[in-house]
């Protein structure tokens, strides 16, 4: 039988994939003679929530503050929906930001604090007013529309901020650490609050952050830097279990770090013991750093895939315990350099009578142990 075209289903084509919306390539940005930024690039995909994430002093507000052209980089083009804005002002940029201090107007209420940019572009009242009681509505303060900033929370207070950025309806929200002036409680309903309403309305967002229990938990990719770089690009996922540099391993949560070298292929010597490790390892003889979460140590008896026959099984001591809540972190001493810690749960301790100076079984799994060259960032 002989087919013809209309005999034959075709699958629909795939669609293209759409460029990226914000792109940041090689960026630098100079004070004076102090380098803040190095050749710094980075793309941003539509609808999408990073974090930049580092310590003080890492370059993360710097590039924020270059996105909004509040500091015009050095060198190095940002372009943003394809639009090339390297050297537009701010007020000539598509952007919203939310400040650590929120800057609202002490003299304004809460709805004029969110009218006023809308007012300042010359809408017409009874739009200004429309735009306002649905942004209220949005952050759920609409009881609050007369009120003063002092007369409401700092939680609240953050909600007002984001509102008066989204007011105009921006292509993007740049956030600059807004949780970090409040406590702890507040935070944490926050940032949920901040990452679900984020979602809801698709708008692509930047947050600069140093806390890693906020990026982790809020954003889409994470981008961590350091010393005016990025150490690392990826999702929350990708950056804790498998750090790209020592740098990423030791800030993005906790990490035990021990010296040693490599003793043959997939083998490494610390100490008097040997580890065998999944992965590549660097030519025999190399110095390297060998890492493993705390909650990656396998206290056997507590967790049903250690056994004594398990690879990487050491005898040790229990130092010290420190409770945690439903955790408990245990002080483990076995190699010379210093204290190895793990995390488990309270149960476990209980069921199995640890407590300090008690002589343990552990197991650190070798798919679970990250290997650096000693002195370099990376593997």
């Amino acid at each position: 039988m002989t087919l013809v075209a209309a005999d034959i289903a075709l699958a629909p084509a795939a669609a293209p994939e759409r460029p990226p919306y914000l792109v940041v390539t090689n960026v630098t940005k100079r004070f004076k003679t102090f380098l803040a930024l190095k050749g710094v690039s980075l793309e941003v995909r539509e609808g999408e929530f990073v974090c930049f994430l580092g310590p003080s002093g890492c370059g993360k507000t710097t590039l924020l503050r270059a996105i909004a052209g509040l500091d015009i980089q050095s060198s190095g083009t940002i372009t943003q929906g394809g639009r090339d804005i390297s050297a537009l002002p701010p007020e000539e940029r598509d952007f919203g930001i939310v400040f650590q201090s929120y800057a609202l107007f002490p003299n304004l209420t809460v709805r004029g604090n969110i009218a006023f940019g809308l007012e300042n572009r010359g809408m017409n009242r009874g739009d200004v007013s429309a735009r306002v009681e649905e942004l209220l509505a949005l952050i759920g303060l609409t009881e609050h529309g007369e009120k003063y900033p002092s007369q409401i929370s700092g939680g609240q207070q953050q909600r007002v901020a984001l509102a008066r950025a989204l007011a105009p309806g921006p292509g993007l929200i740049l956030l600059d650490e807004p949780l970090s002036a409040l406590d702890a409680k507040v935070r944490i309903h926050l940032r949920n609050e901040l990452k679900q309403l984020q979602a809801r309305l698709g708008v692509t967002t930047i947050m600069v952050t140093h806390d890693q229990d906020e990026a982790l938990s809020m954003a889409d990719r994470i981008v961590v830097m350091n010393m005016g770089v990025i150490e690392q690009i990826g999702t929350p996922l990708e950056i804790y279990n498998d750090p790209a540099t020592r740098f990423v391993a030791d800030f993005v949560g906790a990490m035990n770090f021990f010296d040693g070298a490599v003793s043959h292929e997939n083998e490494v010597q610390v100490g008097g013991v040997r580890l065998a490790v999944d992965g590549r390892t660097p030519a025999r003889g190399a110095q390297v750093t060998v890492a493993i979460r705390p909650e990656d140590v396998r206290i056997l008896g507590a967790h049903p895939s250690a056994g004594l026959d398990a690879p990487n099984t050491l005898k040790v001591e229990v130092g010290d315990a420190e409770f945690l809540g439903s955790e408990v972190r245990l002080s483990l001493n076995y190699f010379t350099s210093g204290p190895m810690v793990a995390q488990t749960s309270q149960e476990s301790v209980r069921a199995l009578g640890i407590q300090p100076g008690k002589r343990i079984d552990v197991c650190l799994p070798a798919d679970r142990l990250r290997i650096f060259m000693s002195g370099a960032n990376h593997v």
